[in-house]
This record gives structure tokens, C-alpha cells and sequence, in this order.
């Protein structure tokens, strides 16, 4: 691991928090600094202070004497760390849920329309 592969990370984890957390238009791409300032409360703590050393070693890639002061031990860990929590709730997850809430609905009037059906043809005598 290098200082060529920081940034590759802290975009992935950007991704990751745009998918699950949104934040971002269409067209518009994530970068983690913003991401954190804009979604940042959405994640635990614990998972916060992660992104924040990711961040700060995204920022630090930038410049090599700095680069060479990261712990890459540490950004290991915090990568891992954040995409074991954003992956699982990812983008499919949540067009899965949003179909079924759909199918809820429409499920939900379609019961509610033979309620009605029901109780008109009762009070008409038709039952």
C-alpha cells in the first residue's frame, strides 16, 4: 500500500456515503472532505472520527513529505471499517426498498378500493 492508493479509497468510501446517504446530484461527483461536511452526522461516531482520518489523509496525498507522515496501518483499518458499514445498504438496497414500498401502496388501495366495493354493494343490498 502506497501513497498512490489514499485517494482510490477516500473516493470509494465518497461513493459509498453519496449511495446510501445521497447528498449529491446527478452528474456531480463525490469527494470525501464534502461528503463529510454535507452526510458526515449520518454516520456513528466512531465510523466519523474513521472518515475524518481518511480525509485528512486524502488531503495529505496531495503533498509528498506529508504523504509520508500517514499511518497507512490505520487507513487500512478505517477503509475497512467504513465500507463493512456502507456497503450492505447500498444502491440496491435501496431501489429494492423503494419497490416494495411502492407494491405496499398500491397493494394497500387496492384493499382499501374492495373495502369500499363491499360496503356499497351491503348497503344497496346486493350482498
Amino acid at each position: 500500500m502506497g501513497i498512490e492508493s489514499i485517494r482510490p479509497m477516500a473516493d470509494e468510501v465518497a461513493n459509498l456515503m453519496a449511495a446510501r446517504f445521497g447528498g449529491l446530484r446527478r452528474g456531480q461527483q463525490a469527494d470525501l472532505e464534502s461528503m463529510l461536511r454535507k452526510r458526515g452526522a449520518a454516520l456513528p461516531r466512531r465510523l466519523r472520527r474513521e472518515a475524518r482520518i481518511l480525509a485528512e489523509a486524502d488531503r495529505k496525498a496531495g503533498q509528498p513529505k506529508l504523504a509520508r507522515q500517514v499511518d497507512f496501518a490505520r487507513l487500512e483499518h478505517a477503509h475497512k471499517a467504513l465500507t463493512a458499514y456502507l456497503r450492505p445498504l447500498g444502491q440496491g438496497m435501496r431501489l429494492r426498498g423503494g419497490a416494495a414500498s411502492i407494491a405496499a401502496s398500491v397493494l394497500f388501495g387496492l384493499l382499501l378500493l374492495g373495502a369500499v366495493a363491499i360496503w356499497i354493494m351491503m348497503r344497496r343490498g346486493l350482498i
